[in-house]
């Protein structure tokens, strides 16, 4: 990757944490577990980006990488919606809990 590229691509990077940052600060809390459900959707999608990489068959490096892929994904959708679970007993009455 030649500087210039890499400089380019820092930029993006840098700017699209910073406007994730912006918008994810200003989501009400009413609207954070609709908000963690369209994330594991999108958690879900990397993780099958993942597998076809780590089961196409290009070459050692590509399947350690996406081997690891696999099992960062998995930890974040399952996260995810265990965090889900958690915001979702929250509006529940508290005799539907107990039940």
């Amino acid at each position: 990757m030649s500087p210039e590229a890499f400089i380019s691509a820092l930029y993006v990077f840098s700017l699209a944490a910073f406007l994730g940052y912006q918008v994810i600060s200003r989501v009400p809390p009413l609207l954070h577990t609709p908000l963690m459900s369209a994330t594991n959707a999108i958690s879900a999608i990397s993780l099958v980006g993942s597998l076809v990489t780590a089961g196409g068959d290009y070459n050692l490096t590509s399947t350690i990488l996406g081997f690891t892929a696999v099992i960062a994904a998995s930890i974040n959708v399952v996260g995810g919606f265990m965090i889900t679970d958690r915001m979702l007993k929250m509006f529940r009455k508290k005799e539907q809990i107990q039940h």
